[in-house]
């Protein structure tokens, strides 16, 4: 299926003044971070997303592929598959051999990954740890052209476009394990900080191993 990307004239004035601003992953990140997360249920297009003024993480996903599309990145989703069934959705695209990712989220450490992995199981390893919160275990991925997911216009449609989200559910994913001694050491780790600090949080927790690692943005 060959992409369907808009020509410039698609885009309202307001969408093309964010297309214009945002023009790499880094930009597109910083801006993500700021933007507010939507609670609501929904599954908004790009459109929808600048209209509304927020999204959630796939939300971000087709917005950021339909801005950075236009700066020559592929539209390219990466999905991560828990154990416990919070999946979490990701931008994912390649800068001088090295893969990174754009992504919004409620968490820490969930957000994007600067360029730096030279392999997607690298990439994906970089996530393990914080799904780690005494339910959560990363155990598969897949990157997916969102074009070859579904026929709906999940950038400039004005409904919401489910189908995304199921057909990230049903594609095919690759298996990816997290050692169970690492498992078992990040688990500690979770356990004794929160034995410090009894009101610890996933998202406080997930900040904390922020602060351990250069490789997120």
């Amino acid at each position: 299926m060959r992409p369907r990307t808009p020509s410039r004239d698609a885009f309202t004035r307001d969408e093309l003044l964010l297309i214009d601003t945002l023009r790499t992953p880094r930009q597109v990140q910083r801006f993500l971070r700021r933007f507010p997360y939507n609670w609501e249920k929904t599954l908004r297009t790009f459109r929808g997303v600048v209209s509304n003024g927020r999204a959630h993480c796939l939300e971000a996903v087709l917005f950021s592929a339909t801005v950075l599309e236009q700066h020559g990145y592929p539209a390219l989703a990466l999905d991560l598959e828990s154990e416990d069934g919070l999946d979490h959705v990701l931008f994912i695209y390649l800068e001088n051999g090295r893969w990174g990712t754009v992504a919004r989220s409620r968490d820490e450490g969930l957000h994007g990954r600067k360029p730096v992995f030279r392999t997607l199981p690298h990439l994906v390893s970089s996530y393990m740890d914080p799904y780690v919160d005494g339910c959560g275990r990363l155990k598969g991925y897949g990157v997916f052209p969102l074009d070859e997911l579904t026929r709906t216009d999940w950038r400039l449609g004005q409904t919401n476009v489910w189908s995304v989200e199921q057909a990230l559910r049903d594609a095919p994913h690759r298996t990816i394990r997290m050692g169970e001694a690492r498992y078992q050491r990040t688990l500690a780790r979770f356990e004794a900080l929160k034995a410090r600090h009894p009101t610890l949080t996933p998202r406080l927790w997930r900040r904390h191993l922020r602060d351990q690692t250069d490789t997120w943005w």
